[in-house]
């Protein structure tokens, strides 16, 4: 089975400045080139419904139901490190007939005086994951990585 899909970058910006950008879904059409419609009711929250329009490299476009299973906001540990989580659970018909399951997760992690690491990947299972094209969605991540680096990097 292929590798789970992921991306990352170094983005010269405070993690709550990226945090703020990451839960703004409803301007993720101004910037993400990947995910550019997301439509859930706001504030984001756990257990909430959020279908996401998805514009693949060859400019198809895929609307993806999923469910939120996590939103831990920015934390610093007693070392300093302030991590923070987005996650959420693909909730199609192939999830539920256990043919695809996925579940996307997005870290920030900022050590003390350094930049914010934005990491992502994709924990996919079943049957039929290679139809869900693990390939092209780690190209879409690094587009969204890309993107949200600029974004909140202003540039």
């Amino acid at each position: 089975m292929p590798a789970d899909p992921r991306a990352s970058v170094t983005i010269d910006a405070p993690l709550a400045d990226v945090w703020g950008v990451m839960l703004d879904t409803q301007a993720y059409g101004e910037w993400n080139p990947f995910l550019f419609r997301v439509e859930t009711p706001q504030p984001a929250a756990v257990g909430n419904p959020i279908v996401l329009t998805v514009r693949w490299a060859n400019g198809k476009e895929t609307r993806s139901p999923e469910v939120i299973t996590a939103i831990e906001p920015p934390a610093t540990d007693a070392g300093g490190t302030t991590t923070a989580l987005l996650s959420y659970v693909y909730a199609g018909l192939p999830a539920k007939l256990g043919l695809v399951r996925g579940t996307r997760h997005q870290r920030l992690t900022q050590s003390p005086g350094a930049p914010t690491t934005y990491d992502t990947w994709e924990e996919f299972s079943g049957p039929l994951v290679a139809l869900a094209g693990p390939g092209r969605v780690a190209e879409g991540f690094r587009r969204h990585a890309e993107a949200l680096k600029r974004r909140t990097e202003g540039s």
